[in-house]
């Protein structure tokens, strides 16, 4: 899993409106996280969008490693060049 979605969240519904894939949908107490869709953001921004949004820091990266996030984006955007993906090279 990539990111999720803690108690503390006040169902703004900002994670979801900023979620570049989709994996950030409405759930039954607070959204939910698909984790087959979240690529942290990689390939997109050069960090999770859903974490910058946030209004009260209720979404926790739980990191996978760059290679597993670029694979879930070739799926997802085999037609689309990653961008931004200089800053992922530093994250380990």
């Amino acid at each position: 899993m990539s990111v999720r979605i803690e108690e503390n969240c006040v169902t703004c519904g900002a994670c979801i409106w900023e979620c570049p894939t989709q994996a950030v949908r409405p759930g039954t107490q607070r959204p939910v996280v698909q984790p087959s869709s979240c690529t942290e953001c990689y390939g997109f921004f050069g960090e999770s969008q859903c974490v910058v949004v946030c209004p009260v820091d209720a979404i926790v990266v739980e990191p996978e490693p760059v290679e597993q996030l670029a694979a879930k984006y070739a799926l997802l955007k085999p037609t689309r060049p990653p961008q931004d993906t200089w800053v992922w090279q530093r994250i380990k």
